[in-house]
């Protein structure tokens, strides 16, 4: 269940832009990885595209489902305390066996004094369990809470969950990514990666949805549009 590129740098010595980190973890599939395996992730990516799955998630100027989740460490953290002290960036990601996952919570666990210096609060919400959580947050010395979303049911009020398709299961189990066991259920659910930021009043001020989990927005532009509002404020819609 570990990602580990050929020369694993520490997690907290990869300072390249984000875009960097994960086109080099895109060269390493494309090298390792049978083509036509790599061919099925690319119709799951693109038929949910098809289906509209980014945007029928939640933008803009919608009202963030509220959540209370239990954290890595066990305890229960809940968007009305956080959202109580400043502004709220949600990293919805698919697991910790997802390296482009790891590499974007790593690269914002970098920026996390920045985010706490503009009194916002950051978070890691995905299905896996809180223990899968724990071995995440200590393997790769991440500092931000990562929160358990069992069933994806905050993903889902997102409108962020999708059921992977048969044929893509039977390569995570060939894999060994065993998702009824990471993320202790049966449901073979997963969330659009996505990225929010939320104000004080619940309302969204920047959405970040993709169905290719390839990519993430990168840690500056989410700097920029916290910089750039004013709690309430709308800025940015969904890519």
């Amino acid at each position: 269940m570990k990602w580990r590129s050929l020369e694993e740098s520490a997690p907290d010595t990869d300072v390249r832009p984000l875009r960097e980190i994960l086109a080099e973890r895109k060269q390493l599939i494309s090298k390792y990885v049978p083509p036509e395996t790599q061919a099925v992730h690319a119709r799951v990516v693109a038929e949910l595209r098809e289906q509209g799955i980014a945007k029928r998630a939640l933008a803009v100027g919608a009202k963030a489902p509220a959540f209370a989740l239990k954290s890595h460490n066990g305890a229960v953290v809940s968007s009305a305390e956080l959202l109580a002290k400043g502004r709220l960036i949600l990293c919805f990601f698919r697991g910790r066996w997802c390296p482009f996952c790891v590499g974007q919570l790593e690269a914002m666990n970098l920026i996390l004094p920045r985010i706490q210096e503009a009194e916002a609060s950051l978070v890691g919400i995905s299905p896996q369990t809180v223990q899968q959580s724990f071995f995440m947050a200590d393997q790769h010395k991440l500092c931000l809470p990562l929160l358990s979303d069992t069933g994806n049911q905050v993903a889902r009020q997102f409108g962020l969950a999708y059921r992977v398709p048969d044929d893509q299961r039977e390569i995570y189990r060939r894999s060994f990514v065993n998702l009824p066991f990471v993320n202790g259920d049966e449901s073979w659910e997963l969330p659009v990666p996505a990225t929010y930021i939320v104000g004080t009043d619940g309302t969204i001020l920047y959405a970040s949805a993709n169905p290719d989990y390839t990519e993430r927005p990168e840690p500056t532009e989410v700097l920029d549009n916290l910089s750039s509002q004013e709690s309430g404020a709308s800025s940015q819609g969904n890519r």
